[in-house]
């Protein structure tokens, strides 16, 4: 990386501190439970874990907000979970990270959405994910929830350098609230929706990945060439700014109004250890450089910075700002 270029990423970085982002999106309870193979079970022909320990970790909408406070911004999340167990350990691993939860509405109308991860392994041996268990809350469908939902969006973005939209289709964004951000049309408002992002037009720059851009243009991508006219074709479709295309293993694909595409090597190790989260981690870094100043290149640089260093942890991991400073200075 040329000098002049490492240095305006850790310029740009080092303005993380003074931005405000909000949140708004599905807040999910990231379960790990951890244990070791034991034996072979007497009743089926399965193997027996002897648990170990389970954590709790912020996912969806609560990852990209623990990420964006690991790296230095000032971070408020509007979103809402149950009144039960799950619910109570995501605030509170939100609120001791520093995360503002005054948005996030507790609820004994609703089910906090928790996605279990079995790691299985030998007892000397790293664990790998055998299976995902998945306890999913009915539609966020209560007036009173979704009204209370509202006003804490809009007192919280009166003061935001840059919005993100986390949809992870469990029903906290809905068009009413889409609407109240669109009133912010001068700030950076970024998109990460995992089925409806056709639904968000008219925003700043969406992060999906390969996958995603497939399903929508409708067709597979072989080549770097075709990716490039599907991105801008969707880019187009949607009329955003930007569109910034994850490619794991093979990086990313910038694509801009009025300036050519932009292909972007992936930085780190080729063989990732745990790719949870990583979406929010590439997109809590795009939208904190972009509130920061950061030209749309610039901040896909960073987010790719980023994003190499949080698949090589595993379970639902966050990047601080001293490690992605390091990660730009060693290049």
């Amino acid at each position: 990386m040329a000098q002049e270029l490492q240095e305006r990423l850790v310029n740009i970085l080092r303005r993380f501190a003074e931005r405000r982002i909000v949140i708004i999106g599905d807040a999910i309870a990231d379960r790990f439970v951890h244990g070791s193979i034991s034996r072979v079970s007497r009743e089926a022909p399965v193997f027996i874990l002897q648990h170990q320990h389970t954590e709790t970790l912020p996912g969806g909408a609560a990852n990209c907000a623990m990420n964006l406070v690991a790296l230095g911004a000032n971070v408020s999340l509007i979103s809402v979970t149950g009144s039960d167990e799950a619910g109570n350990e995501l605030r509170a691993k939100l609120e001791t990270a520093g995360v503002n939860i005054d948005g996030v509405i507790a609820s004994d109308k609703v089910q906090t959405t928790t996605k279990v991860r079995i790691l299985a392994g030998h007892s000397h041996s790293s664990k790998q994910q055998v299976i995902r268990i998945d306890y999913e809350g009915a539609s966020l469908d209560d007036d009173e929830v979704r009204g209370a939902l509202l006003n804490k969006l809009q007192r919280a973005i009166n003061n935001a350098n840059a919005l993100v939209i986390s949809d992870y289709n469990y029903g906290v964004v809905d068009a009413r609230a889409v609407e109240l951000i669109r009133k912010r049309a001068d700030i950076p408002v970024l998109v990460d929706s995992r089925f409806h992002l056709q639904d968000y037009p008219g925003f700043t720059a969406a992060t999906p990945n390969q996958e995603e851009v497939e399903h929508l243009v409708g067709r597979s991508i072989t080549s770097a060439e075709q990716l490039e006219h599907a991105a801008t074709e969707l880019k187009q479709r949607l009329n955003h700014r930007a569109l910034l295309v994850t490619r794991g293993g093979e990086g990313m694909t910038l694509v801009e109004q009025d300036a050519p595409p932009v292909h972007i090597s992936a930085v780190g190790a080729q063989q990732p250890v745990d790719v949870t989260g990583a979406g929010d981690t590439v997109i809590a870094t795009f939208t904190l450089a972009l509130a920061a100043g950061a030209s749309f290149a610039e901040a896909a640089r960073l987010a790719n910075y980023a994003g190499g260093l949080v698949v090589m942890k595993r379970g639902t991991a966050t990047v601080s700002a001293a490690e992605l400073e390091h990660s730009i200075q060693q290049v």
